[in-house]
């Protein structure tokens, strides 16, 4: 089976005493009108940190320096009824960055509470495993999904905690 690679990245900061991330509302494409993590595809020639900067100052606006990337791991997604679809994703957090996110034509970022993910609004499988990341784990999952291509189906965890 063939995955793209792809990634994403996790901005986080403290605000009024809580842990905050930042995400967006996806504009076009892939997962539009969904909250999603800043991110997309690895482009030829690129390393995993390099597309995961570029992505989040394409989307955001905001610079973010490969040494400021904490690695979360790699979430693999299986879409059986659409393996075109599948994706090999290789997740990073950074609590470093230079500028303030801005709206781009792709995404329409957001600042969370940690503790109150919007995850009726994201892809299902983010409640499997976003929290996780964020809490500092570095995760190793292969979320499977449904034939409606939405739902999850299983998620295989082959983390070593």
């Amino acid at each position: 089976m063939t995955y793209t690679a792809v990634t994403l990245c996790f901005l986080t900061r403290e605000f009024a005493g809580a842990p905050q991330v930042l995400l967006g509302t996806k504009k076009t494409g892939f997962g539009m009108g969904k909250i999603v993590g800043l991110g997309g595809h690895v482009e030829p020639g690129e390393t995993d940190e390099q597309a995961a900067c570029r992505e989040v100052q394409e989307e955001a606006g905001v610079v973010v320096l490969e040494t400021d990337l904490h690695d979360a791991g790699v979430v693999v997604f299986d879409f059986p009824a659409r393996p075109d679809w599948n994706m090999s994703t290789r997740l990073f957090v950074a609590e470093r960055w230079d500028g303030e996110p801005s709206e781009s034509v792709e995404i329409a970022p957001e600042w969370f509470d940690v503790g109150a993910l919007p995850v009726e609004r994201m892809w299902q499988d983010a409640a499997h495993w976003l929290p996780m990341a964020l809490e500092g784990s570095l995760l190793r999952l292969t979320v499977v999904l449904n034939d409606d291509n939405e739902t999850v189906r299983e998620v295989l965890d082959y983390s070593t905690r």
